[in-house]
């Protein structure tokens, strides 16, 4: 199978495994100790701000999309679920965003990454009840 069709066909499987819209998501490679990685981003219409879903990484890009397939598949039953309300540094409105993580701090580095910390104010960070 030509290579640029499965990469195609993995960020398609993603994207539904995440249950987001095309337009909504950065699939964003780069090269890190020799190997290929994948950081993915999903990007929030109503406040137009991004926030680092997750990283993995693979000798290629197809192996690196096929290990996010495999934490997309897993996260909704291996990691919790946070919410968390922040606003802008000089904004006037509450913001809301919910992330997948391990912990706390995981979910802070996820909102925090990539952003100056200071251009943001995060009033809470909530572990939601499991369903």
């Amino acid at each position: 199978m030509d290579n640029h069709v499965r990469i195609a066909e993995l960020q398609q499987s993603i994207r539904q495994g995440i249950e987001i819209e095309e337009n909504n998501i950065l699939f964003e490679f780069s090269e890190f100790e020799g190997k290929s990685k994948l950081e993915i981003f999903t990007i929030n219409p109503k406040h137009k701000q991004s926030f680092l879903y997750h990283t993995t990484f693979g000798r290629d890009k197809i192996e690196a999309l096929e290990a996010m397939l495999e934490y997309v598949k897993k996260a909704n039953q291996q990691y919790n679920s946070y919410t968390l309300q922040w606003s802008l540094k000089g904004g006037d409105k509450l913001h809301t965003s919910y992330f997948r993580a391990k912990n706390i701090m995981e979910a802070l580095d996820k909102f925090h990454h990539g952003r100056d910390i200071n251009s943001v104010t995060v009033f809470s960070v909530v572990l939601n009840p499991i369903a």
